[in-house]
């Protein structure tokens, strides 16, 4: 019997080892990545049935890079495994197109159902979180909507320190076209100061400290 091949995504390797040791034998890891952008490009040439991927990783995020999958109709089952306990971000991860939402502090055999469950076509989601989403499925709605997927791309780079220069090229952009796109986020998020979007980036989960 063919094992389920799985893509592994997060930016700490310590994570990404210990779930290769978790989910082998049973599946197949077939990759690891360590940033966003990777992701989508792995995804594509590996072709993987399962997607685990981290929310908060380098040079693009994972629901922004999940929507990149998405668009590409690469069709890997997707489960963010993530240590943002929150609603919202559960929220933004299944409207990117994720079937499975799971903490990192979980008991490590609710990623292997999550695994399961999706490989069905069903949706499962840390119990906790469930519930809330069960009764308050729009409660928040994250101001991020209110963006592009390119000025998402480009708060990222810019919340990580990088310079207009610089997201320039990663985006293949010029650096006139890159702060445009900074000012038109900072406009529709209602941000003052470059220090002002860093803290955003930090708080909706974009970026971490």
């Amino acid at each position: 019997m063919t094992k389920t091949r799985i893509l592994l995504a997060d930016d700490h390797q310590f994570i990404t080892e210990g779930l290769k040791s978790l989910l082998e034998p049973q599946f197949e890891v077939i990759g690891i990545v360590e940033d966003g952008k990777t992701l989508v490009e792995k995804a594509e040439t590996l072709n993987p049935d399962v997607i685990v991927v981290d929310i908060s990783m380098p040079l693009l995020n994972g629901i922004e890079a999940v929507r990149q999958i998405k668009k590409k109709n690469i069709p890997a089952k997707i489960i963010f495994l993530t240590m943002h306990p929150d609603v919202t971000y559960a929220t933004r991860a299944l409207e990117a197109g994720a079937l499975g939402f799971v903490i990192k502090h979980s008991a490590p055999a609710e990623l292997i159902i999550a695994i399961e469950k999706t490989l069905l076509g069903e949706i499962y989601v840390t119990p906790t979180i469930a519930e809330e989403l069960a009764t308050s499925p729009h409660s928040r709605k994250s101001p991020l909507r209110k963006l592009t997927p390119r000025q998402r791309e480009v708060l990222q780079l810019l919340a990580e320190g990088k310079q207009a220069k610089e997201v320039a090229e990663i985006l293949y952009l010029s650096p006139r076209t890159v702060e445009f796109h900074k000012y038109r986020v900072m406009e529709e998020l209602g941000v003052k100061s470059s220090a002002e979007l860093v803290q955003f980036a930090i708080k909706h989960g974009i970026i971490t400290i």
